[in-house]
This record gives structure tokens, sequence and C-alpha cells, in this order.
């Protein structure tokens, strides 16, 4: 077992939750708690290292087991609760950590519904976004690069464990992929408050790439000029904006109910 919390896999696996530089140098980033790694080896996601408790163990027998067998995880450490709680970005780890490899670089593959996210600053943003995607089944979800890092701790632990579950990249310029995608066909419709036709109005059966802009500016001049239409949310007059989070739940279960 390991006991000391100056372990270099300890700084090593701490240095995951701290910064994106870490991440990207290690190629790997943290996976918390039990529901999110049960997603993971679920959806067959390639994870590198895992650390538990053997009171975690205890309850989680059959999990345990099934990550002691699996040949593709390369560390499997049984540690004391002091050298989890060490590693831990939340201040009551449930007893299971583990370290993932960092998503492909390809770009998702968006065919039918997807998303395209600018500058979203907020994990819990985007981690709410990811599970509407996954509960409506999108193809998948562009981020652009001054968005909050995709593999952020906050996100993962937002998501619920459907993080696996979503096909979503980081785009280094997204202008340029979706203009790629309204070369296949795709249509792209920006959302605007003061867009005269409502999002109830737009034919969400065709191919379409849905762009949802930062907190506070919503999407910039390049994106809207970009979208082929562009659609509002209507709203009480009191209420001056919607939370971007839930603005992608409306437009998604629209495009599930229309495509009924």
């Amino acid at each position: 077992m390991l006991t000391s919390t100056k372990n270099p896999l300890v700084k090593q696996l701490r240095s995951l939750g701290e910064n994106t530089k870490d991440r990207k140098e290690q190629g790997l980033f943290l996976v918390e708690g039990t529901h999110a790694l049960t997603e993971a080896i679920t959806t067959a996601y390639p994870l590198s290292i895992v650390c538990c408790t053997e009171k975690w163990i205890a309850v989680n027998p059959d999990l345990y087991e099934q990550i002691a067998g699996s040949e593709e995880i390369e560390r499997l450490e049984i540690v004391s609760e002091e050298v989890l709680q060490a590693i831990a970005t939340t201040k009551n780890p449930d007893g299971a950590i583990a370290a993932a490899l960092l998503p492909s670089r390809e770009i998702a593959q968006i065919h039918s519904l997807g998303l395209a996210l600018e500058t979203i600053q907020d994990p819990g943003n985007i981690g709410a976004i990811v599970r509407s995607a996954v509960a409506v089944g999108i193809d998948g979800m562009l981020v652009s690069s001054d968005s909050v890092d995709l593999t952020n701790p906050k996100i993962i632990r937002a998501t619920a464990g459907q993080w696996f579950r979503c096909a979503m990249q980081t785009s280094i310029d997204i202008a340029e992929d979706i203009r790629k995608l309204q070369s296949q066909g795709i249509k792209v419709i920006a959302t605007l408050a003061n867009a005269p036709k409502t999002y109830w109005d737009y034919d969400f059966t065709q191919p379409t790439l849905i762009l949802l802009g930062n907190e506070g500016n919503g999407l910039s001049p390049e994106l809207i000029e970009l979208a082929d239409e562009a659609v509002s949310i209507p709203q009480s007059d009191r209420v001056e904006s919607l939370n971007v989070a839930i603005c992608a739940a409306l437009l998604l279960y629209e495009a599930k109910r229309q495509r009924r």
C-alpha cells in the first residue's frame, strides 16, 4: 500500500487536477470518483493509472476486479485515505481516482446534430451542456480553444459521468471547422437575443450545428457572420438573458421534439 503523501505519484496526479499545462505535458487528465470511473470503464475509455483505498475495494469488489484484470491499465495502486485526499481536487473523495489519456485531437464528426461552443468560461456550464447533449444524442461538439479546458476536473464532475459518452473536441480554429461542416451540407444557426426568428420556427429536421457563445458577450461577430440563420429564445422583458446551458438544453430538446 502506498502511504506516503510525498511519493512522486501523488505529486504527478495532483498536478493533473491543478493546471492544463501539466495535463498536456503528461498526456493525462484526472478522473475522480466511482461514478466517473465506472463510466470510463463502461465506455472503454483508456485509463493509465488507477488509485483506490482498501475501504473502496471492500465496497466495490466487482469494479476492482474488473480494473485489476485490465491489461490496458498500466498501474494500479492501493493507497491510504491520506494519499487519496492529497491527490484529490475535492474535499471528500469517495475512494477512487484515475488518470486517463487525453482525448484524440481529431475533430468530432457531425452529420446530423451538433454544438459549437465559443469562449465558454464556466466549467459548470460546459458540464451541464454535455449532459443535455448526451441525453438528446447529438453527434458531437466543438469547443473553441479559448474556452475552459475540456479536461478540467470541474467539467468532468459536472457531467455526472457523461463526459465519456460525448464526442467533443477542442477546436484550434473554430471558424474554419464550422466552414468545413457547412461545406458538407450542415446548416449553422446562431443564437441571438434580437433575432426575429425564434428557435421554434427553425427546421431542426435538417442537419444542424448550433452555435452558442460566451456567457457575458454571446457569439463573436465572425461566427454570427458565418451562420446560415439566427434564432432567438423568447423570454420576458424582465429577464436580461438565459444561462448558456439552459439555452443549449432548450434548442437541443426542440430538435429532439421535431425529430420524433
